[in-house]
């Protein structure tokens, strides 16, 4: 099947397709040996598409790969840096071409998503699908009910754009400044840190906590993870079953009633009516014992007093 050349370079892991629609531009990008141009189609089935020389492989032998990564300040968030300084595809020490999704600015920090998948990729920062990001950011003043209510309805930038509406919530106080959390579903450049600047509340430090439905959760910055299969089909919009459901289309033999013991629950055995018996018969000595006691209660208080006996 033909596809666009853009669309092919982001499937193979080259970047969001608009990214790969510059490569085609500056004639890095060709099509059986011929410099492609923009708007044109192939099928890697019969077609050679090339990016500066490397061809790219076949549909059906790209191996997708994801990773969560934690970036730490003073960073680039690219494959390659135009200068010395360290990029997010220098922690992770594996062969192959992977993407960042979800950029942060080179003094952020937090989650970004490494992956050589481009329809992903595409999904998670195109506008139109309005990906929430959630923040933890310190702003170095302590913000009031207006500056915060300016903040979720929307801020007029510089540069004439005024940001969506977000979620804005006050989290605790940081010596004369304060954690704030933020959660939004656009991502301009530098786009918190000058809204902050423009309400007045510099911004100090950004931890980006999670993109769409995947969390930073107990990473440290340089660490970085293999995504699970569930949290994979989770970012792609699949329906996730719950555990339940993953057991027993796993057991198709299970019933819903014989459900597995859950972590540290000992268990079942014997027959239901075993366990009946056991618990009757428990209730029965425990009721016995009550009725000894209080026969023995009643025998001290009935004694009858001791009478002394005359002296002789």
């Amino acid at each position: 099947m033909d596809e666009r050349i853009q669309k092919l370079l982001a499937q193979a892991g080259y970047g969001s397709r608009r990214a790969c629609e510059t490569f085609i531009i500056e004639g890095r990008v060709t099509v059986n040996g011929k410099i492609a141009v923009l708007g044109q189609k192939a099928n890697l089935s019969v077609d050679t598409v090339a990016i500066d020389g490397k061809s790219l492989p076949r549909q059906n032998s790209i191996k997708y790969t994801y990773i969560a990564l934690y970036k730490p300040r003073n960073v680039l968030s690219a494959n390659e840096g135009q200068d010395d300084r360290e990029t997010v595809r220098d922690l992770i020490p594996l062969p192959g071409h992977f993407y960042p999704v979800g950029r942060l600015d080179f003094d952020s920090e937090g989650l970004i998503l490494m992956t050589n998948d481009g329809e992903l990729t595409n999904k998670l920062t195109h506008p139109k699908f309005g990906h929430e990001k959630e923040y933890r950011v310190l702003v170095a003043r302590r913000p009031d009910e207006k500056q915060m209510e300016a903040w979720r309805r929307g801020v007029v930038m510089e540069d004439g754009d005024k940001t969506r509406p977000a979620e804005v919530n006050f989290l605790s106080s940081s010596g004369k400044g304060a954690w704030i959390r933020i959660v939004m579903g656009e991502g301009k450049k530098r786009q918190i840190r000058e809204v902050g600047k423009l309400l007045g509340l510099p911004v100090v430090k950004i931890i980006r906590l999670r993109i769409g439905t995947l969390k930073l959760g107990s990473l440290k910055p340089r660490q970085w993870r293999y995504l699970t299969g569930d949290e994979i089909a989770e970012l792609k919009g699949d329906k996730v079953p719950v555990i339940g459901e993953r057991v027993r289309a796993a057991r198709p033999g299970l019933k819903k009633e014989n459900k597995p013991p859950r972590a540290g629950e000992r268990p079942r055995t014997g027959r239901p009516e075993a366990k009946g018996n056991s618990a009757r018969k428990s209730g029965e000595r425990i009721q016995t014992r009550k009725s000894e006691l209080k026969n023995e209660g009643n025998q001290k208080f009935d004694r009858k007093p001791r009478t002394r006996r005359p002296e002789k």
